[in-house]
């Protein structure tokens, strides 16, 4: 599929995708969100890309949906026309999710509303430090349980730090987000695309399925008990252990050489 509202690109095992609408600070159109539901949906039956990451272009992430092109002409239609939208929006994170690949958002500037959660749903988040996140919902009169952000964030800052996010909807600053864990990583503006081609690249280059299969048996566990997780990781790694690519670990230390890994 050609995109016409957000831009792909594959190199060297990386896939990026860049929100393309740096005039309105990236935000999100209905043609924009349908075209990376569809990237995201069909991206892990791509041999090509390893790791996806995801960006905005220009000095900001992403401000969540256009407020004149998709709030303006929601308002006036019925439930189906709002369903039917937010089970686009809420595909655009499940799918995320599922996917195969680790995927990496690059943050600068605002990544707000819809744009906060989709950075949410990446397995890392590198942001400069003159980023903000704003689960913003609240403060337009929605609820902040919206695409899965009730769901994924008190998994990854903590119910208290969550409820404080979604029930305010305030901005919060770089150094903020890394101090409770919603950003992996801060660096300057400048710093922020070469420290995030580096990560994307020892991702790409590294053993995919081992990658693979550890984001997968996160994402089923976090709705397990114990034991159940501790029999869906014994089955995982017994899999991995017949694999070509343990085996390969095993001779290339036998041979002292770098591992030449296959995904398999």
């Amino acid at each position: 599929m050609d995109y016409q509202h957000i831009r792909f690109e594959v190199a060297d095992g990386v896939g990026t995708v860049t929100f393309n609408r740096p005039e309105k600070m990236n935000a999100l159109t209905y043609d924009s969100y349908g075209e990376f539901e569809h990237l995201t949906r069909t991206v892990g039956e791509n041999g090509d890309v390893k790791v996806l990451v995801v960006r905005g272009e220009g000095d900001h992430f992403c401000a969540g949906g256009d407020v004149h092109t998709i709030i303006g002409d929601l308002l006036p239609k019925g439930a189906h026309d709002h369903y039917r939208f937010t089970q686009m929006t809420g595909a655009c994170v499940r799918n995320l999710r599922e996917m195969p690949q680790p995927a990496i958002a690059e943050v600068r500037g605002l990544a707000v509303g819809a744009g906060s959660v989709i950075a949410l749903a990446c397995d890392l988040r590198v942001m400069a430090d003159d980023a903000k996140f704003g689960f913003i919902f609240t403060k337009v009169g929605l609820t902040g349980a919206d695409m899965g952000a009730a769901y994924l964030l008190p998994r990854i800052v903590g119910l208290g730090h969550a409820s404080e996010l979604l029930l305010f909807g305030d901005t919060i600053k770089a150094d903020e987000c890394y101090r409770i864990g919603l950003a992996n990583k801060v660096v300057s503006v400048g710093q922020l695309p070469g420290v995030v081609e580096d990560m994307a690249g020892r991702l790409a280059k590294g053993p995919h399925l081992a990658q693979e299969m550890t984001k997968r048996l996160m994402q089923r566990e976090l709705d397990q008990d114990f034991a159940s997780a501790m029999e869906t990781e014994t089955l995982g790694q017994a899999l991995l252990l017949m694999g070509e690519d343990h085996e390969e670990f095993y001779r290339s230390w036998c041979d002292k050489r770098i591992a030449k890994w296959s995904g398999r």
